[in-house]
């Protein structure tokens, strides 16, 4: 699978198998976001990985009730570990370079067979709490990590002319 065949086949999953993913799988796509880039290639980040099942049902919770973060073997937890930095074009660097290593682990989860879904809903001070995150760190993603249990049809993808705009802002 090449990593535009991995963009095209990811979808969010719900729904997982009572399977464990493997040691080398699970190694693979936190590689991946150890060499995504980050700003001035300063990888503030730890990703914490998840694989408790009594830790995952109070995680359930703390992500406003879904209940496929407790069936899924394993979240993971990307922290930044300096939430301060702003980049020269104004944007604080932590959430565009977590974004970054998260989509890149998600890609490769697609390529080795996984499925994932990225959380947007949970409480990030009771993640902190359950996981003894420091206040300092910010959790700007959290995913759930598994083998699929469904095969949800494409969701709806706006048109490219939709989307782009050449030269100047449309």
């Amino acid at each position: 699978m090449d990593v535009f065949e991995a963009i095209t086949e990811r979808k969010s999953i719900r729904k997982y198998k009572n399977v464990a993913v493997e040691a080398e799988k699970l190694e693979k796509i936190l590689e991946s976001a150890r060499l995504a880039p980050s700003a001035a290639n300063r990888q503030e980040w730890k990703f914490l990985v998840v694989k408790d099942q009594e830790i995952r049902d109070k995680l359930v919770e703390a992500a406003n009730g879904q209940k496929f973060v407790g069936q899924a073997p394993i979240t993971i937890v990307a922290c930044s570990t300096e939430s301060e930095r702003i980049m020269p074009c104004g944007q604080r660097a932590y959430p565009v370079d977590l974004s970054i290593a998260v989509s890149f682990m998600i890609l490769e989860a697609t390529e080795l067979g996984l499925g994932t879904c990225w959380l947007g809903a949970y409480d990030e001070v009771k993640i902190k709490e359950i996981l003894s995150i420091p206040e300092n760190i910010r959790v700007p993603a959290i995913f759930t990590l598994g083998y699929a249990d469904e095969n949800p049809a494409p969701r709806p993808r706006k048109g490219i002319d939709n989307v782009v705009c050449y030269e100047k802002y449309q």
